[in-house]
């Protein structure tokens, strides 16, 4: 059968650099290509890449705004005042308040921590947030993972006499609000030089400005890492440059010594070192997020600044409890969209705009994800909320959604995101008027290559060049994710020996070529199974792993598509 996907090789670097790099790395000219192909042309890049180091890490005061935000803070340590610090319900913002919060509390003790309230206060710095302060007698408000676009409450603060701190990554809007500061690298603007941190990311170079003015011991920052590793992998940022040493040290720490509350939120996932960004993708965010979309994302944060084990599991198991009911919900969700999906009425559409009212809010983003990957579409998944509509965004490979949201602002109270996803909110009256616009939006811009699902190769390769040293070194690119994926090889031509369904669902098989001879694994792949498959020959796309099978390591190509010749 043909291809669901359109299989993207990427062009190999011209011959000269590739062999110009394997000799001063002393590597094989497939390696040098995929260093290349990752923007690595020479050998102090290279040993930057393959060995990070925390001093790679850039000077926090490159970050514009970062003078005034540390002198803030620090005047109000030492001053005893009252610190707010204010985060998003998500993994990004719960983890990015724990940090702070973790960090802070070794030098002062009047600190607190606020998350919004996802169905009755909705995303980012809430009026409600703002008079809680007030009313408390806070002197400062940091905000972490939003605020970019808290016009009115950050004015609403200020009026009342609180200075306000903005750490956050989102796309900043025309305008700014009226904050004592504002961090955030993707001010046009601002010359830090990575732009790409996530939200728990700019408030640890907030920490690391505040521990060098200070003269405070990092260590005691870096002992965090684990939390900024696991934003990190959950907000779906580019693990390159600045994330990657971050994420490499976060999830040494994670794997070697956890934090109280991480560990455990491992163990009531079933989670067992080592761990990779994948693990915490789909092992521990997912956890998280549950406590902000079940119920309230202050148990996310209890958990993860806890000290004391028992307290820390008590409280995993109640997170991993509203973390069933998620799925359970978001299962019922799913199935009801998939099911509006076959009407005819959506089927000639370039987007896909669905509306429930009894829809969970808490849930309603995954199932966007869901029907774009069942439907391949940029997707909107809407709900009611306190009299509004409010929804998720989703997009496909290469589809600014962010953008074509923006197009339509006109029928919007709010929104804000990125690239690949977003949230909003809109009247009842404005919904059709809405969805008309982001059809407009989107079939105006996106291009036929964006509208076909597509698997990105990184080079061909014969499989007798396959070996465990070859692996070693593949496997030393790591942590992989969003710009620095795990590599994705082609095979042409391979010949199938034997071939298996495992649970009807999985393809096996055992594939030869050059003398050299691999299983396969293809997961979910049943419709490239036939017994007659013996004796073809095909191309495959795959990555190399390694399966270790009661106690019986081997390598193993995990494949992701295939053709008969």
């Amino acid at each position: 059968m043909p291809s669901e996907y359109l299989w993207n090789i990427k062009p190999l670097p011209d011959e000269e650099s590739i062999q110009e790099l394997s000799g001063a790395i002393n590597t094989n000219p497939i390696v040098s290509a995929l260093l290349l192909q990752r923007g690595i042309s020479n050998f102090e890049e290279a040993k930057s890449f393959f060995r990070p180091s925390l001093s790679q890490l850039h000077d926090p005061f490159l970050m514009k705004g970062m003078d005034v935000a540390a002198a803030r803070l620090i005047e109000a340590i030492k001053a005893k005042q009252k610190i707010l610090i204010y985060g998003d319900y998500d993994v990004d913002g719960t983890t990015s308040v724990a940090l702070v919060y973790k960090f802070l509390s070794h030098y002062s003790s009047n600190l607190e921590y606020y998350i919004p309230d996802r169905y009755e206060e909705g995303y980012g710095v809430s009026m409600q947030g703002v008079e809680w302060a007030a009313n408390n007698k806070f002197d400062l408000i940091i905000s972490l993972d939003c605020g970019i676009k808290g016009h009115q409450p950050i004015g609403q603060a200020r009026k009342l006499g609180l200075d306000f701190i903005v750490c956050d990554h989102h796309t900043p809007g025309d305008t700014l609000p009226n904050a004592t500061a504002i961090l955030d690298p993707k001010q046009e603007d601002c010359e830090y030089p990575f732009k790409e941190l996530s939200g728990c990311g700019v408030g640890f170079k907030l920490m690391q400005a505040v521990a060098t003015k200070m003269k405070w011991d990092e260590a005691l920052l870096f002992e965090n890492l684990d939390l900024l590793a696991v934003s990190i992998a959950a907000d779906i940022v580019p693990i390159i440059g600045e994330n990657r040493i971050l994420a490499y040290f976060g999830l040494k720490k994670l794997n070697e010594q956890p934090s109280v509350g991480l560990q455990a939120l491992m163990q009531v996932g079933g989670l067992t070192p080592p761990l990779n960004i994948g693990n915490v993708v789909f092992g521990i965010a997912p956890r998280i997020n549950a406590s902000g979309r079940i119920g309230h994302a202050n148990e996310a944060v209890s958990v993860l600044i806890s000290s004391h084990a028992i307290e820390a599991d008590r409280i995993a198991s109640l997170i991993n409890t509203k973390n069933q009911i998620r799925k359970e919900t978001q299962e019922q969700i799913t199935n009801d969209a998939l099911e509006m999906l076959t009407n005819t009425v959506y089927q000639n559409r370039k987007s896909t705009v669905l509306f429930n009212p009894d829809w969970h809010k808490g849930v309603i983003g995954i199932v966007a994800s869901k029907c774009v990957d069942e439907f391949y579409k940029p997707t909107i998944v809407l709900t009611e909320s306190n009299g509004f509509i409010t929804g998720s965004a989703r997009s496909v490979s290469g589809f600014d959604v962010h953008n074509a949201i923006l197009e339509c602002d006109q029928w919007l109270e709010q929104f804000g995101g990125h690239k690949y996803a977003a949230g909003l909110s809109l009247k009842p009256e404005n919904l059709e008027g809405f969805v008309m616009a982001f059809e407009e939006a989107v079939s105006s811009t996106i291009t036929a290559e964006q509208e076909k699902k597509q698997l990105k190769i990184d080079t061909e390769i014969t499989l007798d060049l396959i070996n465990y040293k070859f692996l070693g070194i593949l496997n030393q690119m790591a942590p992989f994710g969003p710009a620095n994926l795990q590599p994705v090889f082609i095979a042409k031509g391979v010949t199938i020996q034997k071939a298996f369904l495992l649970k009807k669902a999985h393809i096996k098989l055992n594939i030869t070529q050059n003398g050299a001879v691999f299983d396969g694994i293809g997961f979910n792949m049943p419709q490239h199974y036939k017994k007659e498959l013996e004796g073809d020959k095909v191309d495959i796309v795959f990555n190399i792993d390694e399966n270790n099978f009661r106690g019986i390591k081997s390598i193993q190509l995990k494949i992701k598509d295939l053709i008969l010749n």
